[in-house]
This record gives structure tokens, C-alpha cells and sequence, in this order.
């Protein structure tokens, strides 16, 4: 897929750029599995704001999505590939063999008439779902179970991929898009391949409009407002650190509050060197 651009027929035409369609498959997405999407504008059931800077946005259904891929040995031929405005990432439609129909995420390389299969005995081919143990070290792969039959839970946004780097024991370690080094149990399944639609990430807004229909309201920088709106209000806040509305710091402030699972992860992100 390749980056589109328009004529500057007004300013925000002349930086406005999009993701190039033409190669997607034309037909209505699948009736029986989409679901009706509601938006509450970030209020909750009393009607009061609380997450900031969302709006309505523009009206969507929801296309459900096997991210458990359990249809074991059962080959599948993809149908279609398809838009999906609730991710970034494209979506394929899969038929399998005993009749049932479900979409899944469209990897690259992934084409209209290829064969996906989910198994042990899989081959390692783009699509394919997988269990760790029986996935190559070095492989790249998406949509990871955190556990054995819950679903995949991490690495599904456009462009990106994990690589298995090591089996030991009953785990196996995992080098996340963040640069996490997280342990994996053998038994989860993985889908080989790197997510569809790398080309998500260079594309400009380019107006106001186009923000509202995702969703996202115009804010107000802190420092802008008055001092009894906001920590940093004031032109003169006296150099106080970037923080929220309720002054919680938002910058560099840890926030991950899960010792449960602090075993698992071998290398935070954190540690990362910055250039």
C-alpha cells in the first residue's frame, strides 16, 4: 500500500494524505458478523466528562474479529481483504472448509485466495496461526496469546511484529515492538507474519474535520488556562513539570502497577538507550 495525496484544491487538501485503497477487495463487509458500535463521548452514565478530548466521531459497526484463530486443521481460503475503521490494521475474511466464515488480521503478503491453517503441523507461512514451540526462533510474529486459549492480546496494531528470539523451559522469549524481552509460555499461539498496512504511521490528518470523525475533540494546552482550571495555568506557573488536569505528572511518571506478572519480563522498555 502506498501514501495518497490530493490537489491543494484548499489548505487542508495540500497536507491532507491517506492510505491507498485501490488494492483492497470491494465488497460489503460480512453482515452476520458485524455489531452495533456505541460511542458515549467520554461522559459515563451521569452524563459527566470523564475521559477528556474524545467526541462522537462518526458511526461505525464493529467487525468481529477471531483473534483466538481455535479452528484447528481446518483450512481456510481468504475471501476478501478489507477496511476496518476500529484498528489500523487491514482485515481479511476467511472461509473455511466446514462452512463457517470469520475475519482475521491481514498480515503482509497475505493475498485473496491464499490458505491460512492453525495447528501444530501448520507450515510457517504468512497467516498461519501457531503454539510457540512449534514456531522457528527468529521467526516474526503478531497477535500473541498472554495465555493458552484466551486469544491474541499483544502485537495487533498496523506494521508491527514481535520476534521470537529463544526457547527455554516451558517459556520463550520474546522481543516485543517496544523493545520489551518478555517470557511467553511454549503452549500460547502466535500468527507468523508482520501486521498488514505498514503505512498507517506517515499519514498526515491534515484538518480539524478529519480528527472529529475518529473521534478526537480540539484541547486546550494547560499552560493556557487560568490557574484554577488547571495546575500549569497561568503564564506564570513558575516552572511546573508537564502534568494532567489532576496533577498527576505526565511525563516519565511509572504508572504500571502489576507485580503479578513483573517475573515474566526479562528487559523492560524503559531501559532502552536513547540517542
Amino acid at each position: 500500500m502506498a501514501i495518497k495525496k490530493y490537489k491543494p484544491t484548499s489548505p487542508a487538501r495540500r497536507t491532507i494524505t491517506t492510505i491507498d485503497m485501490s488494492d483492497l477487495s470491494s465488497a460489503k463487509p460480512l453482515k452476520s458478523l458485524l455489531r452495533t458500535k456505541t460511542r458515549t463521548g467520554g461522559r459515563n452514565v451521569y452524563g459527566r466528562t470523564t475521559s477528556l478530548n474524545k467526541s462522537g466521531g462518526h458511526k461505525q459497526k464493529y467487525r468481529v474479529i477471531d483473534f483466538k484463530r481455535n479452528k484447528y486443521d481446518i483450512p481456510g481460503k481468504v475471501a476478501t481483504i478489507e477496511y476496518d475503521p476500529n484498528r489500523s490494521a487491514r482485515i481479511a475474511l476467511v472461509y473455511y472448509a466446514d462452512g463457517e466464515k470469520r475475519y482475521m488480521l491481514a498480515p503482509n503478503k497475505l493475498v485473496v485466495g491464499q490458505e491460512v491453517i492453525s495447528g501444530e503441523n501448520a507450515p510457517i507461512e504468512p497467516g498461519n496461526c501457531l503454539p510457540l514451540k512449534s514456531i522457528p526462533t527468529g521467526q516474526s510474529i503478531h497477535n500473541i496469546e498472554l495465555k493458552k486459549g484466551a486469544g491474541g492480546k499483544l502485537v495487533r496494531s498496523a506494521g508491527v511484529s514481535a520476534q521470537l528470539l529463544a526457547k527455554e523451559g516451558n517459556y520463550a522469549t520474546l522481543r516485543m515492538p517496544s523493545g520489551e524481552m518478555r517470557k511467553i509460555h511454549l503452549e500460547c499461539y502466535a500468527t507468523i507474519g508482520v501486521v498488514g498496512n505498514a503505512d498507517n504511521k506517515n499519514i498526515t490528518i491534515g484538518k480539524a474535520g478529519r480528527s472529529r470523525w475518529l473521534g478526537i475533540k480540539p484541547h486546550v494546552r494547560g499552560i493556557c488556562k487560568n490557574p484554577v482550571d488547571h495546575p500549569m495555568g497561568g503564564r506564570t506557573n513558575g516552572g511546573k513539570h508537564p502534568c494532567y488536569p489532576s496533577g498527576k505528572s505526565c511525563k516519565g511518571l511509572k504508572t504500571r502497577n502489576n507485580k503479578r506478572t513483573n517475573q515474566y519480563i526479562v528487559k523492560s522498555r524503559v531501559n532502552k538507550k536513547r540517542k
